[in-house]
């Protein structure tokens, strides 16, 4: 067998693994919801699809309207613009959690990438030392995750949303489990809900 074909099946083989690390836990209302362990970390990662009747146009546009934005993104209590420099943005972000969990902030670094099939990608990640620490608030260190956008047709995109964080301090383990469902499930469902009203 030649190195080539080798190495092919190789690489064939290691992404046949990664993809049966994802199991769905959802799968509902034209939304699916993989959950997969991340490296590590106690906490799980998911990975939220949904195909929504809007543009990939729309769908940024409410990401970059923060006021807006914080009104479908699951738990967000506040977001404010940091600062832009080129296709990348910094953002403070406060989540609202159930009780009995201490409220979190984030400050989230996005860099947008836009691909040749139309397809807009937001690489998320925190820089926790940013801005110094609130009082009353556990400031989140470690975040990663992407929006993806892709086009499926003019007013057609499929939406991908991924996210692994550490929330830092003490969450018990029942909402930890329940928010990697329920961020990107309430999190789509109102995305989309909202894109689709646009004209």
């Amino acid at each position: 067998m030649n190195r080539c074909l080798m190495l092919a099946l190789l690489l064939v083989s290691i992404a046949s693994l990664a993809a049966d690390d994802w199991k769905i836990a959802y799968d509902r209302e034209g939304i699916q919801v993989y959950l997969a362990a991340a490296p590590d970390s106690p906490y799980q990662q998911f990975r939220g699809v949904s195909t929504m009747k809007a543009s990939v146009r729309t769908l940024t546009d409410l990401q970059e309207n923060l006021r807006v934005a914080c009104k479908w993104l699951y738990a967000c209590e506040q977001m404010r613009l940091l600062q832009v420099e080129g296709d990348t943005t910094w953002v403070y972000l406060t989540t609202n959690l159930p009780w009995p969990t201490l409220p979190r902030d984030i400050i989230l670094k996005v860099r947008t990438e836009r691909l040749d099939d139309g397809a807009l990608v937001r690489h998320l990640s925190a820089e926790p030392n940013r801005l110094p620490e609130e009082p009353g608030l556990i400031r989140v260190q470690h975040l990663s995750g992407e929006w993806i956008m892709k086009p499926l047709g003019e007013r057609e995109t499929e939406v991908t949303y991924q996210l692994q964080a550490d929330p830092a301090g003490d969450v018990p383990g029942w909402l930890a489990n329940r928010f990697v469902v329920d961020a990107p499930v309430v999190t789509l469902r109102t995305l989309r809900a909202v894109a689709e009203r646009q004209p």
